[in-house]
């Protein structure tokens, strides 16, 4: 069940809605519900402005934008890469080279991780025996391309995941790559199995900047809705904020409204109690 909102924010009405996709509006099997369909069509009906923004790559995207109808740009890569519908750029940023070799050299002595790049369209892996590689595999709709090294494609990596079922290791492994890419890079858990490293500029929050100016909608009528360790940069812009009921305590701490979870379609709960009935 949600709860209420802090006093004033409901007052607000709001233009448009950033929402995350995994743990937000897509259920552990990575599907959309016929409620959370419904809610987004509501939204878009009324006039509300609805886009997407998620740690996954832009072409992991194309899916969930025509179920959803999505005809605006939207934030791939935590907002590392912004597309357009034509399949223009909005904004784009890639990972430093010193950010992204130093990423690399502490993943690459973890048995337990699995690293991912994501450099030129391409899901590039070094092997095919990770545990965690077809569950991804499932969800992003393709297949990983093996490279021999990740060396060529360093000046155009848009980012790297330490992929891992051991979550107090990615924890460890989050604090210090925060402190070895500090002011180079934005490193972060998406999921609990995930930690990220993207482009300093590659920021949830700003992207929500980004697309609100290129709506014309003020950030003050702005809705954020997520579940993920990279989602508060959202909530910390919007001017709403509303965490899934699932996630971990210190996301819902920094929103201003908590919604059911997303097996109990919580996305579809958060558009239908705080926006379409304000």
């Amino acid at each position: 069940m949600a709860t209420p909102g802090v006093s004033g924010v409901q007052a607000r009405p709001v233009e448009f809605l950033l929402s995350d996709m995994d743990g937000t509006l897509l259920r552990p099997d990575h599907s959309l519900s016929p409620r959370t369909l419904d809610a987004v069509r509501a939204l878009r009906e009324a006039g509300v402005a609805f886009s997407l923004a998620t740690g996954r790559p832009p072409r992991a995207m194309l899916q969930q934008i025509e179920a959803l109808g999505v005809d605006l740009p939207t934030a791939g890569f935590n907002g590392g890469s912004i597309v357009k519908p034509d399949g223009s750029f909005l904004a784009r940023h890639h990972v430093p080279v010193e950010a992204a070799v130093t990423a690399l050299l502490l993943f690459e002595p973890c048995p337990q991780v699995e690293t991912w790049v994501f450099a030129d369209n391409e899901w590039l892996l070094r092997n095919l025996d990770g545990a965690l590689m077809p569950l991804e595999r499932q969800a992003l709709g393709y297949a990983p391309k093996v490279v021999d090294s990740f060396e060529e494609y360093l000046p155009r990596i848009d980012k790297i995941v330490a992929a891992s079922s051991d979550h107090r290791l990615l924890v460890q492994l989050e604090a210090r790559l925060q402190a070895a890419t500090a002011g180079q890079a934005q490193a972060s858990r998406s999921q609990p199995r995930f930690l990220d490293l993207t482009a300093l500029q590659a920021d949830k929050g700003q992207a929500l900047v980004t697309l609100a100016e290129y709506l014309g909608v003020p950030l003050e009528r702005t809705a954020a809705l997520g579940d993920g360790g990279n989602d508060p940069a959202m909530f910390q812009r919007a001017g709403l904020s509303i965490a899934m009921g699932q996630a971990e305590e210190q996301v819902k701490r920094q929103a201003d409204v908590i919604t059911g979870s997303n097996l109990e379609d919580g996305a579809a709960e958060a558009i239908e109690r705080y926006i379409l009935m304000r």
